[in-house]
């Protein structure tokens, strides 16, 4: 779980990035981390839960240039958060409360894993971001489906084999977040949309019916897509 001591529980996002902070220190703390951010997020509160680069860290600590962070091991084994480095920027975004509206999509700040960044194509209107997704994530991917990268809330334009993805990153999304600076090779946070886990939970499968070939003829893999949910009573 990718969230400090003593955060309320539970805790949702909706990937739509509030602003962007920098690193002012990350100090290790034997298996874990102490994260130190500058950021104008309006008054904060101890406790508080904010994802950081998409991961839900809870504050810590607070003054006036921003706040503290505790990062657990497991933290910085699944996320991008231990390679961070003084003057980095992140993506940041305050948990919702409750009547709050939902821009994005439902966003739980648990990060599945590092995905790569495999591409990048600018073109006249979007840019074409592919992504090789971590295998933990892998399976909850769906074209036009939901996905978090570094806690910001995109679709899911093209599944390619081998467990890459393809998303659309339009002006807006490129001048409001940190996306606009990755370059091929880097690493960000994957979060799969949760409502694909329950389904897949409920499916009992290992993998969506459209998995073992994203190139399948369409008619083909709805025809499987209704077989897998009839199977699981959701046609009932």
């Amino acid at each position: 779980r990718m969230r400090g001591k003593g955060a309320p529980d539970p805790t949702m996002f909706t990937g739509l990035v509030q602003t962007t902070g920098r690193v002012r220190r990350l100090a290790r703390r034997g298996p874990g981390a102490r994260l130190e951010l500058d950021a104008a997020l309006g008054e904060l509160v101890l406790g508080e839960s904010i994802a950081v680069a998409g991961a839900c860290l809870t504050v810590d600590g607070i003054d006036e240039r921003g706040f503290a962070a505790d990062v657990s091991a497991e933290s910085l084994a699944c996320s991008t958060l231990g390679q961070l480095r003084p003057g980095r920027r992140v993506n940041l975004e305050r948990a919702c409360r409750l009547g709050d509206r939902l821009g994005g999509h439902l966003v739980l700040g648990h990060v599945d894993g590092v995905g790569r960044v495999l591409e990048i194509a600018p073109g006249p209107r979007a840019t074409r971001l592919v992504v090789a997704a971590p295998e933990p994530a892998r399976r909850y991917l769906a074209p036009k489906g939901s996905v978090a990268i570094d806690g910001v809330s995109l679709t899911v334009n093209e599944l390619r084999p081998g467990g890459a993805f393809a998303v659309m990153l339009v002006a807006h999304t490129l001048g409001r977040t940190t996306l606009a600076e990755l370059r091929a090779g880097d690493g960000l946070n994957v979060e799969a949309d949760v409502l694909a886990r329950y389904v897949a939970a409920e499916l009992g499968h290992a993998g969506p019916p459209w998995a073992a070939d994203v190139a399948a003829p369409s008619a083909a893999r709805d025809a499987a897509i209704m077989a897998a949910l009839e199977r699981g009573g959701f046609l009932a």
